[in-house]
């Protein structure tokens, strides 16, 4: 019997038992495997750390898109970098207004998504009012001339290919990809074991945004508890938007959820006081 053993963390692992590959090979940028699991359905992983499983992708890819699309309210334009395997860009083209373009670096975790994690996308990657980039995500904001209303950041973590994506010049960047009011998203970890991630992109994000925050959501299979998207923006009222509105917005959009609804949304910026003692410490 075959396991993957996710190596993220030196001290502590999960293991998940492999009772089918799909898929396995080095791409251009980093080793990819596609491989079903009996209770978790398919799983992807790269360089040895589990992306997204069938399962539960649903709460992550809901609370990346559908907070800060609804908290904005006029959001026209969208930019994801990164997320591959099509779930985002499945939830943010549920929004029917949205043009999206997605930035992905390698072409390859596109195709194999396509082929072996075809729930995930769901079509989203034939969709007309999808445009897909390959490319690199802060070379694709060093460059493009475009702005965006919301800005999705779906990378893998802060090693190797997605190092990059969470330094201060991609925050300056996205940031200056915006329009006024626009909204920075991006994943940032389980801060019981990374704290530190929570820490500098902290420390990053304040030089940049009027308003920076962390909201979070408890995903199965990111081992360690909550996990947390850094919240970037210009505009501090679109993290208070008002339960009333957000119903509003909700309803008018006119599709169900899984696990995103208008009260986990005002929840979801709540942290618990471990996390918000360790952000206070940094002010000082």
């Amino acid at each position: 019997m075959r396991y993957f053993k996710e190596t993220l963390y030196d001290s502590v692992c999960q293991e998940f038992r492999i009772d089918k590959v799909y898929f396995e090979s080095r791409t251009e940028h980093q080793h990819l495997i596609i491989f079903h699991n009996a209770f978790l359905g398919r799983v992807m992983a790269l360089d040895g750390v589990v992306q997204t499983t069938e399962a539960d992708e649903f709460i992550y890819h809901e609370m990346m898109a559908h907070v800060p699309i609804f908290a904005h309210g006029q959001a026209r334009k969208v930019l994801i970098i990164g997320g591959g395997d099509g779930a985002m860009l499945r939830e943010v083209l549920r929004h029917a207004q949205i043009q999206a373009t997605q930035v992905e670096i390698d072409q390859a975790v596109i195709d194999m998504s396509k082929e072996h994690l075809p729930n995930h996308s769901q079509g989203a990657f034939d969709d007309p009012r999808a445009n897909i980039v390959i490319d690199d995500g802060i070379e694709f904001l060093r460059n493009t001339s475009e702005k965006f209303d919301v800005i999705i950041c779906d990378s893998t973590d802060p090693i190797g290919p997605g190092e990059v994506l969470f330094s201060q010049d991609f925050y300056t960047l996205a940031h200056d990809c915006l329009t006024p009011g626009g909204i920075l998203v991006t994943q940032n970890g389980v801060p019981f074991f990374q704290l530190d991630e929570v820490t500098t992109t902290h420390q990053r994000m304040k030089k940049v945004f009027a308003d920076h925050a962390f909201y979070s959501a408890a995903v199965p299979t990111y081992h360690g508890g909550i996990m947390t998207f850094a919240w970037g923006s210009d505009n501090p009222a679109l993290r208070q938007i008002d339960r009333q509105t957000l119903e509003r917005r909700f309803s008018d959009a006119g599709f169900r959820t899984r696990y995103y609804n208008p009260a986990i949304h005002q929840a979801c910026f709540a942290l618990p006081q471990y996390l918000l003692d360790e952000l206070a410490e940094q002010k000082e």
